[in-house]
């Protein structure tokens, strides 16, 4: 398995080895790709997948993939082939999204089905053509609609691919990109070791969350605080507390103990009036 070095960090951009990672090595990253309509294949909806470098490096350090830099592969100049191969694999996709759309607008005819019929028999009538209109079926509807269907180009989407050209060069980056000596880093990788799905906590305040399962079917059951201390000041532990019973989750300190190493400490909040 490959990573591809972007912005300092790995991205995947194989659904195999996304798949690969998510479910036998419980490491997510975050999907940052659009919709790939290309034959309405929702496998590849939405890579690539960046990783976080605590993630990228923890994948390194268990020899579960190689960092590979292709910048330099992929800024020389594309040959006569390669630009025919891209253009024909573009119209491809163009095809995909016009196919998606004409089929969407038959979808949205077919509802509204009545309500048109009614509106093209009233509107031969006025005409005069009395025979017409009896004639007039949901058939005749959708052939036209079909038949008057044009794509603009303006209303393409544009795709993020998702796998590089099958054939390139890249250079292995030996790594690290992180700091693996940080307590930090050291408390993700005890975490990822001791079975848990571990993704970033920023978002609640906090350093990780912890999560039973996969985060698709369960929630964080734990905010994760990184100490460079086991002294801890009341009102952090106050704020950190009542921020994690806002979240409905549980409160977890983690630090280093002299002799002890990493250490982990629940706090709950009790309401003395109860």
């Amino acid at each position: 398995m490959y990573l591809t070095l972007l912005n300092g960090t790995g991205y995947v951009f194989s659904v195999d080895d996304y798949m690969e990672l998510r479910t036998k090595h419980r490491l997510m990253g975050a999907l940052v790709g659009t919709a790939n309509t290309k034959g309405w294949c929702p496998d590849q909806s939405t890579l690539p997948v960046e990783l976080t470098k605590f993630e990228t490096q923890l994948i390194l350090d268990e020899g579960l993939a190689l960092l590979v830099n292709k910048s330099k592969a992929f800024s020389a100049s594309p040959t006569p082939k390669e630009l025919t191969e891209y253009r024909s694999d573009l119209d491809e996709r163009l095809e995909g999204q016009a196919d998606a759309l004409k089929a969407e607008k038959l979808r949205e005819t077919e509802r509204y089905m009545e309500k048109i019929l009614l509106g093209k028999r009233n509107k031969l009538l006025k005409q005069g053509l009395a025979t017409k209109a009896a004639a007039l079926v949901g058939d005749d509807v959708l052939k036209e609609v079909a038949d008057n269907f044009k794509f603009d180009l303006q209303n393409a989407l544009v795709e993020v691919p998702c796998e590089h050209l099958s054939k390139h060069t890249a250079q292995i980056v030996p790594g690290p990109l992180v700091d693996t000596g940080c307590i930090r880093y050291r408390i993700f990788r005890d975490l990822w070791l001791r079975g848990k799905f571990v993704t970033s906590g920023e978002a609640f305040g906090a350093d990780f969350l912890v999560y039973p399962g996969d985060p698709l079917i369960y929630h964080a059951s734990h905010i994760v605080i990184v100490q460079n201390t086991s002294l801890i000041r009341p009102l952090d532990w106050i704020a950190k507390v009542r921020l994690s019973v806002i979240v409905n989750k549980s409160c977890m300190f983690a630090y280093e103990k002299r002799g002890e190493g990493i250490t982990y400490q629940t706090v709950a909040w009790c309401n003395p009036s109860k």
